[in-house]
């Protein structure tokens, strides 16, 4: 008889003493017979894992063995912080090993050091301009503090960019913005970052369809992003198409939210039907007049981002032969749609793993395409949140109230 013999890490290889013993007549789980059974299996453990702690065993998986240690451990309704350790740990390893990647990291030349740092000083400087296109009457230095804050918050917290935009909105308030207009700019800000996130996968997968190469993964998220980007335009175009319709809906949500208010015993909402109606009268103004300068601020913060992309591949020696700019580009695009998705913090994780995984698809080496993958991500994620926590600590420092006197 041929046995085949399983490289795997589960399942394992049995060797055939174990498998003669599980032919022999059980006997009942509460005898005598299994109490001993469990002790000497527990004695003999001990020196195999290293302890003298009580060994506990599970009829279960990993994933059986954690789940019970998080129900004994958290009630229904705990918050708990979970560490994504598991891509770094075990995932991205496999691509790659670490002692590889920085052999590689070691190799970059001042030429290519100099040229990353200037990528990400071009990237800090384009955070501001969506804002002030946004808001009219802030200052391009208030609009990047507020903007690199919101970031670096949406980064860390749990929630992502709804902390972002609320942090936004605080800030501007208190700077003496008026609330309607700061909520306005979030909210355009909001929808033209969401444009240009599901847009770009759909460029993406034409870029490589006019080179001759397709991405399965990524003509399925263009799809995806397609169906998602048509949603977004047409509720915007219908939350703006009629003042009546507007009044109808903030009427509804006014009662809506005034009823969830009476249920803590607060006061009734002061707003109504006719505040989404100014609403709608002001953003049909601010989209009429600041659509293009909006529209190319916001296009000029995405592709600085791709740029540290870029300059990264290229800078760990990955040649336009294994990897083209359109390639690049479509990895990136896929890379954006992954940190959009509220699962982990600014999707740590799933965008190192995504994006590796893309670019060695396309043609680079592991040890390359981990190494500017780690490159990129630190230099996108770490400056920006410095910068964000710094201007997060001092964005009171100097502030002036009533700034909501330019409306041009």
């Amino acid at each position: 008889m041929i046995k085949p013999l399983l490289f795997l890490p589960g399942p394992m290889q049995i060797p055939d003493v174990v498998r003669e013993a599980g032919n022999r007549p059980l006997f009942n789980h509460r005898s005598t017979e299994m109490v001993d059974l469990m002790a000497s299996l527990e004695s003999r453990c001990k020196p195999l894992f290293g302890t003298v702690a009580d060994v506990i065993f599970l009829a279960a998986s990993g994933s059986g063995a954690m789940e019970s240690a998080v129900v004994n451990l958290t009630s229904p309704g705990d918050e708990i912080i979970v560490v994504v350790g598991g891509v770094f740990a075990f995932a991205l390893p496999r691509i790659a090993d670490y002692g590889a990647v920085w052999d590689v990291v070691k190799t970059l030349s001042w030429e290519w050091v100099i040229a990353l740092v200037l990528a990400v000083f071009l990237n800090l400087a384009t955070y501001g301009p969506p804002l002030v296109a946004a808001l009219p009457g802030i200052s391009y230095f208030r609009a990047t503090r507020v903007t690199l804050a919101s970031t670096a918050l949406s980064s860390v917290a749990p929630g992502g960019a709804a902390v972002g935009m609320a942090t936004t909105f605080a800030m501007l308030r208190a700077w003496g913005f008026e609330g309607r207009r700061a909520g306005l700019a979030v909210a355009v800000q909001s929808v033209w970052n969401q444009f240009v996130i599901l847009g770009f996968p759909i460029l993406a997968v034409a870029g490589l369809a006019a080179q001759g190469a397709s991405n399965r993964t990524l003509e399925l998220v263009a799809i995806i992003g397609l169906a998602a980007f048509a949603a977004i335009v047409v509720g915007f175009a219908i939350g703006l198409s009629s003042a009546r319709l507007a009044r109808r809906i903030g009427d509804r949500a006014a009662r809506l939210a005034s009823r969830a208010k009476a249920l803590i015993h607060k006061a009734p909402v002061k707003w109504n039907g006719a505040t989404f109606v100014r609403f709608r009268g002001e953003a049909i103004e601010l989209i009429r007049r600041r659509w293009l300068s909006l529209t190319a601020a916001t296009l000029a913060g995405h592709l600085t981002v791709f740029l540290v992309l870029v300059v990264s591949v290229r800078a760990v020696g990955v040649p336009r032969a294994e990897v083209t700019i359109v390639e690049a580009f479509a990895a990136w695009t896929l890379a954006r749609i992954l940190g959009s998705i509220p699962i982990t913090p600014g999707g740590v994780g799933f965008v190192e793993l995504g994006l590796t995984g893309v670019l060695v698809a396309f043609g680079a080496n592991d040890a390359d395409a981990l190494a500017a993958t780690l490159i990129y991500r630190f230099l996108t994620v770490v400056p920006t949140l410095v910068a964000g926590l710094i201007a997060t600590a001092t964005w009171k420092l100097g502030h002036r109230p009533a700034t909501d006197r330019a409306r041009s």
